[in-house]
């Protein structure tokens, strides 16, 4: 999905809402190839901005879609609108429930210990007929990395998503994506923590108003830091409108 991409700060988005985004990477499900896909919020398109690596890996990943209202908001204020914000949990769900429907596998990585686990059983509970191909903690050391990656090739997993923190999952994604055997491959941040029932996602109408990041800073104070990027984002953003 490279041909008609919409930069915002030098990252490329695919200008996709979410039923256009699940139909095209259902298509890939059942492919040899590993087609990574990433959920991109202000925070990623910063740090994209000091990394060269993670720039370089969100400009070759096969989709990439906007998980944040301000990337819709860049996006219509350099008149280069996107349809709609993808949020990476509701499409990591909307993925597995496609999955559960089809007979897909579907690998869950990341997360303190148990947590994998517990979000498998729950999404089994929710949406009957899913297979799970396997489970996997996200506190493995280097000396286990190469085990974790081979669990994962012998699951062959038509879908798997990694939960190691961005940028982390997305770089883990990358150097290993030829030997994953998974034709999908998704970074979904916390959101395992979210199956498992142990995070809570803003209430329904903070979500419709792009609020879920005040949400978050007022569940999680600790997250201060890093929400100190949306606010360096947005005045770039205004600046370069500018030049």
């Amino acid at each position: 999905m490279a041909a008609g991409r919409i930069e915002v700060l030098g990252v490329p988005f695919d200008p996709l809402g979410m039923e256009e985004a699940v139909k095209t990477i259902a298509s890939w499900l059942e492919g040899e190839e590993c087609h990574q896909i990433v959920t991109a919020n202000p925070e990623t398109v910063m740090k994209a901005g000091e990394d060269r690596e993670l720039m370089a890996i969100l400009r070759e990943a096969r989709l990439v879609v906007a998980d944040g209202i301000g990337i819709v908001w860049a996006a219509r204020r350099q008149g280069n609108p996107l349809p709609e914000r993808v949020p990476g949990v509701e499409l990591a769900e909307r993925l597995v429930a496609l999955a559960a429907q089809r007979g897909y596998r579907v690998y869950l990585l990341g997360g303190a210990p148990g947590v994998a686990a517990e979000a498998a059983r729950c999404l089994e509970a929710k949406y009957p007929g899913l297979v799970i191909a396997g489970v996997q903690h996200g506190y493995f050391s280097p000396e286990e990395e190469e085990g974790v990656v081979a669990a994962v090739a012998a699951a062959r997993p038509h879908l798997l998503l990694v939960g190691l923190g961005m940028p982390k999952q997305e770089k883990w994604i990358y150097r290993h994506r030829q030997r994953l055997g998974a034709a999908v491959a998704i970074g979904v941040g916390g959101s395992l923590d979210v199956f498992a029932g142990r995070v809570c996602r803003a209430p329904g109408w903070m979500c419709r108003l792009g609020l879920e990041w005040l949400y978050r800073f007022l569940t999680q104070p600790q997250r201060l830091f890093r929400m100190l990027a949306l606010p360096r984002f947005a005045v770039k953003v205004l600046v370069q409108g500018r030049s």
